[in-house]
């Protein structure tokens, strides 16, 4: 297959260095999707009957308008006499401290869980670096029962810790959020989303990560989860780019349509589907290590079994809530947000087409950071954007007469050109498996997303019977 770690030459090449596959504009969309309308959620939450977790947005039970309203009692009517001493004056403060005491205690019964959920422990100083994420030292303990062993990735959001859990004696992942307002809410939107998943009964939930714990510890939000194995892309990357056999492809895509589409029955959408948010429920050593071939002299693995969870719920969105603009990371991202022509559900299933193409592959199917060159490289690949999306788009400056704006003689146009080419092409084998994966592809990566196969109708496909 040779080595796709480097598929990409010349002055266009683009590596898949962990740095580079987040662009300038992905980073845009990562600070401003934590940034959705509070009340927008709040409602949502209310409107959908998310008890408990959705609570913690409220603050003090007291209302300051009560408070305002109440008869305010002079000092004339408090003492009503000359007579009235130093002693009764104290026994009146006592009482009213005890009325204080009462009221309080009244208020923190009915106070979120979210209020609930602070550390425990006592008030320590702690580091944090110039970017908001927690600085720790091994052994340091979250909450007084998470023994921090670790870092297993950091991200926009915050960092994964490897922990051990003291209280249950086993190796748990953390994910500890950037002490940053924004990203806090972003976290508490992802509690209430995962609480709310697994409170449901259907099978769909086992295929999404389960949330085991969460607590605030000094401003970070922290969300332990089952630890897990690595991700679809960085074993794909260890791997030097070498594709997955299509038997594994096939296994992976199932369990990826029936976890989506669970999401979807519960009025919810991912957005921000990839490789990366994509692991592997195997976390042992043995999961990679057999079966294993030469090639170049390099050793190429294969797993052995390819049971997977869907992580990252940060920035699913419910149906009825605030759309951001710009969702998904760039690679992964439908025709219809480039377009910026609105969005649904339809945007998971392009995304899952994309995934699919790179885990055939071993490459991403559409390697740009430029929305233009990304519109080019989708009309190379899928032929032309339809007269239909290009009149309803706000983006004109894109297209010139009904056609996209591109020069395909140009350096960047010959540069497409030469990295990608149409569909059908990229199939290893002219086998009936292929063909079936390489349809259903094509059926995913429909531009219009009304007319896009749905992931009820993708579980149908002659690709899974």
């Amino acid at each position: 297959m040779g080595d796709y770690s480097n598929h990409y030459r010349g002055k266009r090449k683009y590596s898949y260095d962990d740095g580079e596959r987040q662009t300038e504009d992905d980073y845009h969309y990562h600070e401003n999707k934590a940034k959705c309308s509070k009340t927008s959620r709040r409602d949502v939450a209310h409107n959908n009957g998310y008890n408990g977790l959705g609570d913690y947005r409220r603050h003090s039970s007291a209302s300051p308008s009560s408070a305002s309203s109440a008869s305010p009692i002079s000092s004339d009517s408090r003492c009503r006499s000359r007579e009235y001493t130093e002693k009764d004056r104290k026994r009146h403060r006592k009482c009213r401290s005890r009325r204080h005491s009462r009221h309080t205690s009244r208020s923190s019964r009915t106070n979120s869980t979210w209020k609930h959920r602070h550390s425990h422990q006592k008030r320590k100083v702690i580091k944090n670096d110039e970017e908001g994420h927690l600085v720790y030292k091994e052994g340091e303990l979250l909450n007084n029962r998470y023994k921090m062993i670790e870092t297993l990735g950091q991200g926009t959001f915050g960092q994964v810790v490897k922990c051990k859990d003291l209280k249950r004696d086993t190796k748990v992942a953390v994910k500890v959020i950037r002490n940053i307002a924004k990203y806090k809410e972003a976290a508490k939107t992802e509690i209430e989303i995962l609480d709310h998943i697994h409170r449901t009964t259907s099978h769909g939930r086992l295929l999404c990560v389960r949330m085991l714990d969460w607590f605030d510890y000094y401003g970070h939000m922290c969300i332990v989860f089952e630890l897990l194995g690595q991700s679809v892309f960085d074993f794909l990357k260890k791997n030097h780019y070498y594709p997955y056999p299509i038997e594994h492809v096939q296994q992976i895509a199932y369990q990826l349509n029936r976890g989506v589409k669970f999401l979807h029955d519960h009025n919810l959408a991912h957005t921000d589907l990839k490789p990366e948010n994509i692991l592997f429920v195997d976390s042992t050593s043995e999961h990679y290590k057999s079966r294993t071939i030469r090639k170049k002299d390099r050793e190429i693995r294969r797993v052995l079994c390819t049971d997977i969870q869907i992580i990252d719920f940060g920035s699913a969105t419910n149906d009825d809530e605030h759309h951001s603009k710009i969702v998904s990371t760039r690679h992964y991202r439908a025709p219809e947000v480039v377009l910026e022509l609105g969005w649904s559900h339809p945007c998971d299933v392009w995304s899952i087409g994309c995934i699919l193409f790179e885990l055939y592959t071993g490459h991403t199917m559409f390697q740009t950071h430029d929305n233009l060159e990304h519109l080019a490289m989708m009309e190379r690949i899928l032929g032309p954007i339809p007269s239909s999306m290009i009149k309803r788009s706000p983006k004109s400056k894109y297209f010139r007469n009904g056609e996209l704006a591109w020069d395909p003689d140009s350096e960047d146009g010959l540069a497409v050109r030469q990295q990608c080419k149409p569909l059908k092409r990229y199939m290893r084998s002219s086998s009936e498996l292929h063909y079936q994966l390489f349809d259903l592809i094509r059926k995913m990566l429909v531009y219009d997303p009304k007319d896009r196969i749905t992931l009820n109708e993708a579980l149908h496909h002659s690709f899974f019977t």
